[in-house]
């Protein structure tokens, strides 16, 4: 017997009118400030790696415990500015990955718990149109198409593929 109702954890109204206005108010912060770049840009100036984050914390170290090494022709207070605004981002992105990682694994759920209901009903509909109950030998015939190969006897497997 397959597993049902694997989330049973659902939004109601308020919930649903509450996060569509927290992510319309995070649009509006953020929108202001984000910028497209074109593909060749992105490789242009592409993301820089581990590595070179550990150049950029140790001339900031450098600047904030020794000025007087620092170069005279970096604008520090950009320099600065700039770091702040990466680590704002980088966290804020690890929050909302989060998020988007929890919201997908119930979306999973979900999806499974309708999949597996739908079949339900399919095998339902079947018994139906065996008995030549009215209505059921079309509904039979209309969901027949999503199981290839198997025509009006068994359901694919227990698992959907999306």
């Amino acid at each position: 017997m397959p597993f049902e109702n694997l989330n049973n954890v659902h939004y109601d109204a308020t919930e649903k009118t509450a996060v569509g206005k927290a992510l319309n108010d995070l649009e509006a912060a953020l929108t202001p400030k984000l910028r497209n770049l074109s593909p060749d840009e992105r490789k242009k100036y592409g993301s820089i790696n581990e590595q070179n984050k550990l150049i950029v914390n140790k001339a900031l170290d450098y600047h904030n415990n020794q000025p007087a090494l620092s170069s005279p022709d970096v604008d520090w207070d950009e320099f600065q500015n700039d770091y702040d605004s990466r680590v704002f981002i980088q966290s804020t992105i690890t929050r909302l990955q989060s998020l988007l990682d929890g919201l997908d694994n119930n979306k999973i759920l979900h999806d499974f718990d309708n999949y597996q209901a739908a079949l339900t009903d399919y095998g339902f509909s079947q018994y139906k149109a065996g008995t030549k109950t009215a209505g059921f030998e079309t509904k039979v015939n209309e969901m027949a198409q999503f199981f290839p190969r198997s025509g009006t006897s068994t359901p694919p497997s227990d698992s959907p593929t999306s």
